[in-house]
């Protein structure tokens, strides 16, 4: 039984009207649970976080089984479902911190053989796994929910107000019309665009570039370079992994609050700072993360007994040029959402 069904248990009330719907519990996940999916990466748009859209997609499907006996079918159910979620954001998001990557601190780029400092107190961004059940069959759906799920669309977002992000994402992500956006947010058509068009113009200043040629995780390319990024580092050959990156290259590690560019710097750092000493020390798991390609990294240390445990989980920037962008997650309890194993 699922946690939203034991939860649906213990709601008071009746569960079947008279009115023609059924609103009990297997008729209304039947109605909702194909849309569970895109609310995640919905919820996730609009928090930057797994745990937090995982939260809100359970809190947005209680709130819908609630008033399912008032859904009179004006709208589809995925339509009646998202307004649900996106003000179910809203309101979570109210006084909360927005969700940076260390490259949003606004700080200059750190020397890699300086102290690493670390803030638990910053909420960082979080990754979001990729599912293998998502198979649209149009291929323009692949590459836009891909980018907008996107590490660094992501992070951008989070330079905008609630409000400005739940507009930008209905119109530019879900397509949705002005008057569909003011009627789910609860303002007007003249708001909505005000709003839009000063998101979009902060987006244009602080997101990705369009001219961005990321090789899909899937691509002949990306995957040979992921293979040789994760042998580069079980084999602990840093000569081998400066070489893999940009000029121009970023790396950067949550909770820790520093930033390191260019393939040197990234393999000083990981030279002084990783508790690694030789091959083998390091085993990854290649799988893909924001529509990126993405590996576990599994660390083996003195206190684990031999037994390689998760240590980072890291979400690549791929080209024809090279790794651009590594944001290297030290949140191990990500491991258990990704559905990775506890120990190798």
């Amino acid at each position: 039984m699922s946690v939203l069904a034991r939860n649906l248990d213990d709601e008071p009330g009746p569960k079947r009207l008279d009115d023609g719907l059924d609103p009990n519990r297997g008729d209304f996940l039947a109605q909702a649970e194909p849309y569970r999916r895109e609310l995640l990466a919905h919820c996730y748009r609009m928090t930057g976080s797994l745990h937090d859209a995982e939260d809100l997609v359970q809190e947005t499907f209680l709130r819908a089984w609630k008033s399912y006996d008032r859904f009179e079918g004006k709208s589809s159910v995925r339509t009646w479902l998202h307004r649900i979620a996106t003000n179910t954001c809203l309101t979570s998001l109210e006084g909360r911190q927005r969700r940076p990557l260390p490259t949003g601190l606004g700080a200059p780029s750190s020397q890699p053989t300086a102290e690493l400092v670390e803030r638990a107190e910053v909420p960082w961004l979080e990754p979001l796994p990729d599912s293998s059940t998502d198979d649209p069959a149009d291929p323009s759906v692949i590459v836009g929910s891909r980018e907008s799920v996107r590490l660094a669309f992501i992070a951008a977002l989070q330079h905008l107000s609630p409000r400005q992000r739940a507009v930008l994402v209905l119109r530019d992500v879900l397509q949705w019309k002005a008057a569909e956006v003011a009627g789910a947010v609860g303002t007007s058509v003249a708001a909505v665009n005000s709003l839009l068009q000063r998101a979009r113009a902060q987006l244009d200043a602080v997101g990705p570039s369009q001219d961005d040629q990321l090789s899909p995780p899937e691509s002949v390319e990306a995957r040979e370079q992921l293979a040789g990024y994760i042998s580069a580092f079980e084999d602990y050959d840093i000569e081998r992994l400066v070489e893999m990156f940009t000029a121009e290259a970023i790396w950067e590690m949550p909770p820790f609050d520093g930033w390191y560019q260019g393939g040197p710097a990234i393999g000083a750092l990981i030279h002084h700072n990783c508790p690694a000493n030789a091959s083998g020390d390091m085993r990854l798991l290649p799988l893909t993360a924001n529509g990126q390609p993405a590996a576990a990294m599994y660390m083996r240390l003195p206190e684990t007994g031999g037994r390689h445990v998760p240590f980072q989980l890291h979400v690549l920037d791929l080209g024809p040029d090279g790794i651009s962008h590594v944001v290297a997650f030290l949140d191990t309890t990500l491991f258990t959402k990704f559905g990775l194993p506890e120990a190798l």
